[in-house]
């Protein structure tokens, strides 16, 4: 089975190598790569795949596929400590969606400005690098719901 796996965000792609963070440019949770939303001041966040919400939390989510498949995205790096502040939730865990669907508003400008990084990994977990393959390259500029990679 192949997951098709969107852009959460729109920005520019990143490398996961390049995320400013170990565990993920360490690939420790799974491969996948990253996007940088700028500075805009209100960003939707839309479910990169078709799954059930398994967590849910305001700075980071994971969705698990059909077949199993878990993608998890991380809105910004040590966001956690916001406490949810500057994110506003529109789904809740064990909710299904679609591709597409809005799951969360942030504002990238605010997370920068409090001097944390609004890097976004979008994480294939307990992936292999082999079985990704992206369509998209370091550099290249994604809206929300274009394709990042695919997981077979």
């Amino acid at each position: 089975m192949t997951v098709r796996v969107l852009a959460p965000v729109a920005g520019t792609v990143l490398a996961l190598e390049a995320v400013p963070d170990p565990v993920f440019s360490g690939a420790i949770v799974g491969p996948g790569i990253a996007l940088d939303p700028g500075d805009v001041e209100t960003a939707e966040v839309l479910a990169p795949v078709a799954g059930t919400i398994m967590k849910f939390h305001p700075h980071a989510f994971v969705l698990v596929a059909d077949g199993g498949s878990g993608v998890l995205v991380h809105l910004g790096l040590d966001t956690v400590q916001l406490g949810g502040e500057g994110f506003t939730l529109h789904a809740a865990e064990n909710d299904v969606v679609t591709p597409g669907r809005h799951l969360v508003t942030w504002s990238p400008k605010q997370v920068r400005a409090g001097g944390r990084s609004p890097v976004t990994p979008v994480i294939a977990l307990e992936a292999k690098a082999e079985q990704l393959t992206f369509s998209v390259a370091p550099g290249d500029v994604v809206a929300a719901g274009d394709e990042l990679f695919t997981w077979s």
